[in-house]
């Protein structure tokens, strides 16, 4: 594998700001990672599918008073408690929607240590930052040694993020994408602005807003383009649910998606975020 020069690297970061008042540790090749540490990444990623997929029923069952287990009794009220304790009345009733019911988060990121004993986990990240970052990365290190193996070359982060939203809106041939970072979440801003204008050169429509520039027109979301209003068909929401409060346009992204009119991913649903 070749190396990148640090004069290289430095003058690329320097050239692309992804987050806002961050500096790098730079390294002249990508992380090493083994045949069986490459396996082990890809059980993870299946496990943490799993994880919610068992969260979803684990909750919703608690929730309705349901048995959890098949050949003898057992219930857990405490569970739906635990998770639904402090939330907005009408965010758990959103959370518990039957229209809900099988939707999870199109990006999961399992926040790795590697230690002696492999790897450990110490998050799991249904909201998570680095998209942008992890493709901008790829593309540096591939355009390096253009040979190596590196996970994700071929812009497959990229297109595979576009891919997860797209099909929650199946009969769009070219669904309108909006990503919609909050002022909490502004250290992000720069990195999803790159990964919609990298899409875009791709054909796609997909922009970067803020929660204000989103608006309604009777049940469905729009945005100005150009002066035009434009239909949204998904938002990304780049906002944790904490800051929920803050995002102006609360009431009628949640209306518009009552009504069928947008999708929402990551799912606005509080027990996937704990």
């Amino acid at each position: 594998m070749s190396d990148l020069s640090h004069e290289h690297l430095r003058s690329t970061f320097a050239a692309q700001s992804l987050f806002e008042d961050k500096t790098w540790q730079l390294s002249p090749e990508a992380w090493p990672l083994s045949t069986e540490q490459v396996a082990q990444l890809e059980a993870i990623g299946v496990a943490c599918l799993k994880f919610h997929q068992a969260l979803e029923n684990l909750y919703l069952r608690s929730a309705a008073g349901k048995n959890l287990l098949r050949n003898k009794p057992l219930l857990a009220p405490w569970v739906a408690d635990y998770l639904d304790r402090g939330k907005p009345a009408h965010l758990i009733a959103h959370a518990r929607d039957p229209k809900n019911r099988g939707t999870f988060p199109t990006v999961l990121r399992p926040d790795l240590l590697l230690t002696d004993e492999g790897f450990v986990m110490t998050e799991l990240d249904s909201v998570p930052g680095g998209i942008g970052l992890t493709a901008f990365l790829n593309r540096l290190y591939t355009a390096g040694d253009p040979a190596a193996p590196i996970l994700g070359a071929g812009d497959a982060m990229i297109k595979n993020f576009h891919a997860s939203l797209a099909a929650l809106r199946p009969g769009e041939r070219n669904p309108l994408i909006v990503l919609v970072v909050s002022d909490e979440a502004a250290t992000y801003r720069p990195e999803m602005h790159w990964l919609a204008y990298q899409l875009q050169l791709l054909g796609h429509r997909v922009f970067c807003l803020k929660p204000e520039d989103i608006f309604p027109l009777e049940n469905a979301l729009f945005f100005s383009a150009d002066g035009n209003p434009e239909k949204i068909d998904v938002i990304y929401r780049f906002f944790e649910l904490f800051d929920l409060a803050n995002i102006r346009t609360e009431k009628f992204i949640f209306e518009s998606w009552a009504a069928g009119e947008v999708a929402l991913a990551p799912p606005m649903r509080p027990f996937q975020e704990e």
